[in-house]
């Protein structure tokens, strides 16, 4: 084919194929496309607000960052450096125009996948590209991107703007200090853009520089870390000075999803061994498991909600984890078990209605075996919408008809994005209220739900079930 090929995003794409029910979704669609974005859940980094400049080029926002593009890129033979990746050592990466030629010429990879949907919708909705991406078009499209990345308009607040992006959450470890997020109080943007508290550095083991991560938190909290009760008063201290800067939830990354109750002297002892390196795997997932509990019972205090994403294998390939570092495409989803592993943590806070705990996976098996009856009993337990690998068309599909039978519509949590690619949040609800709109239109033609309550419900699941999840129904 001669000449650039037109960028087509079909009005209805992701809708029924059958009329009739397309004809339901579409209208059901129609109510809820222009609802504010609530993404209470992600890694975009709070300098980029606070600051406010201008991202330096395409490949540096788009591509790089972007470990759902490079490890498919990776996949198939292409070097990390090629894609602007930086190794460790420092060692040189093509400049940013080749490394966006390179994604060019591999774009066919991403043909029906999420990545090329959401990746599409960026070049043709946030960017207003006519072509398509290819060989050909690569330059044009890389000049196009880089004078729209110079306007205001793309500057990282005016995004927000532009997108009606109602509360924005960013991740940190408790050993930051949150100078970005004092420096957005300080200009109004507090209540928009919010920190959350990822305990993960300081209570898990096996993390790298752990005891060093641990004798920082005392420095910062002026607490005796090497005590149970002290180490406990400095990730509440911390936390505190996480809601001080509009915290409104935990997040725990752990392997599984092991919770348990212990006493204090097996507590002690199990800091202990953390603190000198010595626990074996079996000590590490059980001082995991504690401070799991430790974690919902301070949520029970001060009101953070709880987040779990347990059940990612990280940094599967030692090659690239000791090239590159983490976060590089090399995770992979692994089996998990949630109804024994939960248990002890239920036992304790499950019927207490003021703990929230928004629970992930990666493993669909357990959606209906264990995590839709335990969402659709347990007072303080929430389904999170499908994560990462599951973060797809079909499978968010297959969650809503897995769970819903079991668990209904509000003990989920709506929708959240998950990413640290900040323009392709529009383009990850576009997709989400899609989907959720072509379920709702299959129940309300196979009469198993009135259409005036598909209205309500497509509502719910775009803003209202996320806003309530995380405590937020004042924010509008």
């Amino acid at each position: 084919m001669s000449g650039p090929r037109p960028l087509v995003l079909h009005p209805e794409r992701l809708l029924p194929a059958e009329p009739s029910t397309r004809a339901v979704a579409l209208e059901l669609f129609d109510e809820v496309r222009s609802l504010p974005l609530i993404s209470p859940h992600g890694h975009t980094e709070a300098r980029w607000f606070a600051d406010n400049v201008a991202f330096p080029d395409p490949t540096s926002v788009l591509v790089t960052p972007d470990h759902y593009l490079t490890r498919m890129l990776y996949s198939q033979g292409v070097a990390l450096e090629a894609l602007g990746v930086q190794p460790n050592d420092g060692a040189a990466t093509a400049d940013p125009r080749t490394a966006w030629r390179t994604l060019a010429a591999h774009y066919p990879l991403f043909r029906a996948t999420p990545s090329g949907l959401w990746f599409d919708y960026v070049l043709g909705e946030v960017f207003d590209v006519e072509h398509r991406l290819d060989v050909d078009s690569a330059d044009e499209i890389y000049d196009h991107i880089d004078d729209a990345l110079r306007r205001p308009e793309f500057a990282p607040r005016a995004f927000l703007d532009r997108f009606d992006v109602e509360l924005l959450a960013t991740t940190e470890s408790p050993l930051d200090g949150l100078d970005a997020h004092a420096r957005l109080a300080q200009e109004g943007w507090a209540r928009r853009i919010i920190t959350t508290f990822r305990p993960d550095p300081v209570v898990d083991p096996a993390v790298a520089g752990f005891t060093d991560n641990v004798a920082m938190l005392g420095q910062l909290t002026g607490k005796d870390i090497a005590r149970w009760s002290g180490y406990l008063d400095a990730l509440r201290q911390r936390r505190e000075l996480f809601i001080d800067h509009g915290a409104v939830a935990t997040d725990h990354g752990h392997p599984s999803a092991a919770t348990a109750d212990l006493a204090p002297r097996q507590c002690q002892q199990l800091l202990d061994g953390a603190l000198a390196a010595t626990l074996s795997t079996s000590e590490q997932e059980l001082f995991r498991g504690q401070l799991l509990v430790e974690m919902a019972r301070m949520s029970i205090d001060d009101g953070l909600v709880m987040q779990l994403h347990p059940g990612s294998r990280r940094n599967h390939n030692p090659l690239v984890f000791a090239r590159f570092g983490p976060d590089r495409g090399a995770d992979i989803p692994g089996p998990i078990e949630y109804t024994q592993s939960l248990k002890p943590l239920l036992d304790l806070f499950g019927n207490d209605p003021r703990l929230r705990l928004v629970v992930f996976t990666l493993d669909e098996a357990t959606f209906g075996r264990e995590l839709a009856p335990l969402a659709g009993h347990y007072p303080c337990l929430v389904l999170g919408p499908p994560w990462w690998f599951l973060d797809s068309y079909e499978a968010m599909l297959r969650y809503r008809r897995t769970v819903t039978e079991t668990a209904g519509f509000a003990n989920t949590a709506g929708f959240n994005d998950d990413t640290r690619a900040l323009f392709s949040i529009p383009a990850r609800h576009d997709v989400a209220r899609r989907v959720d709109c072509s379920y709702l239109a299959e129940l309300v033609v196979t009469h198993r739900l009135e259409l005036d309550d598909a209205h309500e419900l497509a509502l719910d699941l775009a803003t209202g079930l996320a806003r309530r999840a995380y405590r937020r129904e004042d924010v509008r």
